[in-house]
């Protein structure tokens, strides 16, 4: 594949963040076209609206639209050679997916939850998100855009689970990830070690949002971890960065500081993911669950119930050394349940 990656997004999409700040790194070719206008015309549209969308080759050479971007991520590693994003060790690997699972589903809770519940949040996001669009408007076209828009977004808050019941879980969660990645930094530039693996670029993607655009959780940022505020500006374009094949860490003797940080998402996405998967199976109306010892409640969300399969499938392809290794290390961070 020579030509340039087509790729549609936004920039308030942590998602599309995600994906081009990887392309870069990875030095692939692309062209990045806004998520509406003329440059899309005669392109193909993704069953699912989400951004990024992707168009690229399928089966038959025809380009078709792809969407999400964990598995984009992989079909990239395995056209093109060299600047890797996975770990080569297997264990480091699932490693890597468990974390890039956790940013994806529920680093993107707190970035929907503080864009769409606070005064100032929501004027800027209301604001600006529709000019990304096209920034020639009227104050009047804009108005009642930012209006629209909002409305849509603040209703639509309850799909990702934030609500008044969730809210305290959320913010909480939100700051302890900051400050165990802000003291994660003081040993080591990236999440595997001393290159990027892609649960970098999935953690990048929502602190764009989180850490450096909505401005509650960006004063808070600020104000206790430093570090991360400025990680995100330097992981917009790594394609300077020479990786090497031992930048990656060992298992053998994680950092303390990494351990943290997965402990993180054993407190609270064990038993969201779970309740989750529960109500999908029995068709429940509502995910009810205990979080932190605080209560949690949410609409079911189908995909996330995928999210665990795929994440069970990985440690099970697992051989039975490397099993063993994960699940000691899934025991002490408290990530041990997703996998019972």
């Amino acid at each position: 594949m020579t030509d340039p990656i087509a790729l549609s997004g936004s920039p308030g999409s942590p998602y599309t963040r995600k994906m081009l700040a990887l392309l870069r790194y990875r030095r692939l070719a692309y062209r990045y076209l806004p998520s509406s206008g003329q440059a899309l015309e005669g392109l193909p549209r993704p069953k699912v609206q989400l951004l990024p969308t992707f168009y690229l080759p399928g089966p038959d050479g025809a380009l078709e639209a792809v969407v999400d971007s964990s598995p984009i991520i992989r079909r990239l590693e395995a056209d093109y050679c060299g600047r890797s994003v996975i770990p080569t060790q297997p264990a480091l690997a699932f490693l890597d997916q468990l974390i890039e699972d956790y940013a994806d589903e529920w680093l993107t809770k707190a970035m929907f939850h503080y864009r769409w519940s606070y005064p100032d949040d929501i004027a800027r996001a209301a604001t600006i998100i529709p000019c990304w669009r096209g920034s020639v408007i009227s104050d009047a076209d804009l108005a009642e855009l930012a209006t629209r828009f909002s409305r849509r977004q603040i209703d639509r808050l309850y799909v990702v689970g934030s609500n008044a019941t969730t809210a305290p879980v959320i913010e909480s969660s939100y700051r302890r990830f900051l400050e165990a990645f802000e003291a994660h930094l003081t040993v080591q530039p990236f999440l595997l070690g001393a290159r990027p693996a892609a649960c970098d670029f999935a953690v990048y993607g929502q602190l764009t949002q989180l850490a450096q655009f909505d401005p509650t959780p960006m004063a808070l940022t600020l104000e206790i971890a430093p570090r991360v505020f400025a990680w995100v500006s330097q992981m917009e374009d790594l394609s300077g960065l020479e990786p090497g094949d031992d930048d990656w860490i060992s298992l053998d003797a994680p950092p303390p500081t990494l351990l943290a940080v997965i402990a993180q998402i054993g407190r609270v996405y064990p038993p969201v993911m779970l309740a989750n998967a529960r109500a999908v199976m029995t068709g429940a109306a509502t995910v009810e669950t205990t979080v932190d010892g605080l209560p949690w409640t949410q609409p079911p969300f189908p995909y996330q119930a995928k999210c665990l399969g795929w994440l069970r499938e990985a440690r099970e392809a697992l051989d039975a050394p490397d099993q063993a290794r994960i699940d000691d290390l899934m025991e002490a961070t408290g990530c041990a349940p997703l996998f019972a």
